[in-house]
């Protein structure tokens, strides 16, 4: 199935302010549920969606190192609030304010994960993009794409370090 058009339109489409977008995934980011928010929104259909990893609605301008770092942190148990811009089936974004979540079993266990997407404050989106733009310029400077993520996520570490806050608290703090 063909993902969605290269190059974006440069248009943005949004939501409610009162809505939440929903999804789950399985421990592989297939995704297994999600809400007529999210489908409305990405413009996708819920056949189209459900298998489907969930990048198949990462924007080009998202750094990978935040999603390393989202993974990353959710995989071991935590949860974390991450601005993200994801990428509509027509080439169209939308940015969220993600909280995702490890959903376990009784036992503890990871069985996959939740995500719950809110509207995010403009000014906010305004801030974090220009970082995201600094991270994904890092990561395009080597020729070989982990050596990129790397260097991206030393940076971030470093620009968190110096703050003094995690990436929670920065991005909370925006």
């Amino acid at each position: 199935m063909a993902k969605y058009a290269v190059s974006p339109t440069g248009r943005a489409v949004t939501f409610g302010r009162d809505e939440i977008i929903v999804s789950k995934t399985d421990l592989k980011g297939r995704i297994t549920y999600c809400n007529d928010v999210f489908r409305r929104t990405s413009g996708f259909t819920e056949r189209e969606l459900l298998g489907q990893p969930h990048s198949i609605i990462r924007h080009p301008d998202m750094p990978r190192c935040v999603f390393k770092l989202l993974w990353d942190t959710v995989a071991a148990k935590g949860e974390i609030f991450a601005y993200v811009k994801n990428m509509a089936r027509n080439g169209d974004h939308y940015w969220v304010l993600a909280h995702v979540t490890p959903s376990l079993d009784a036992g503890g266990n990871v069985l996959g994960y939740h995500s719950n997407r809110r509207l995010p404050d403009p000014n906010a989106v305004a801030a974090v993009e220009r970082l995201y733009a600094d991270l994904t310029a890092i990561e395009a400077r080597p020729d070989n794409r982990k050596d990129g993520m790397t260097a991206a996520s030393d940076h971030l570490i470093d620009l968190l370090q110096g703050k003094g806050v995690g990436y929670d608290q920065f991005v909370l703090s925006l």
